[in-house]
């Protein structure tokens, strides 16, 4: 863990670069203490029917949710997300600047004793020290 889920309007499909956008999140995760690298996934999901705000098609969002394991002082999850937030904050300047965007970000702890994992990409990662 963490999982970085990025919901985002059809819309944005052509203002935003999503694979970019996913990139950022992940460089940045690594950056924080927190998150254990070989735990960081995003992913970026298209939503294709949105009504938002007057109704109007022009509005977009880009709504990232992360997902880690509970036990983490709450100090250090607020610094974690609000720098994550940042970092999805300057990416989407640009196209803010030309285009009605809401973004959103929420983090979320998963209870330990209820989500199995199993994996060997710690097995693949060359040394990060």
């Amino acid at each position: 863990m963490p999982h970085f889920q990025i919901d985002y309007s059809a819309n944005l499909e052509e203002v935003v670069d999503m694979g970019a956008l996913c990139e950022v999140i992940r460089a940045t995760a690594a950056q924080i203490e927190t998150f254990p690298t070989a735990g960081i996934r995003v992913r970026a999901t298209r939503v294709d029917y949105v009504a938002m705000a007057d109704g109007d098609p022009k509005h977009g969002f880009i709504d990232l949710s992360v997902r880690l394991r509970e036990g983490r002082p709450v100090d250090v999850k607020k610094d974690a997300i609000t720098r994550v937030f940042t970092a999805l904050k300057d990416f989407m300047a640009p196209a803010m600047g030309t285009h009605s965007i809401a973004l959103s970000a929420e983090m979320r702890d998963i209870d330990a004793d209820l989500s199995p994992k199993f994996g060997n990409v710690r097995d693949h990662l060359e040394d990060l020290s």
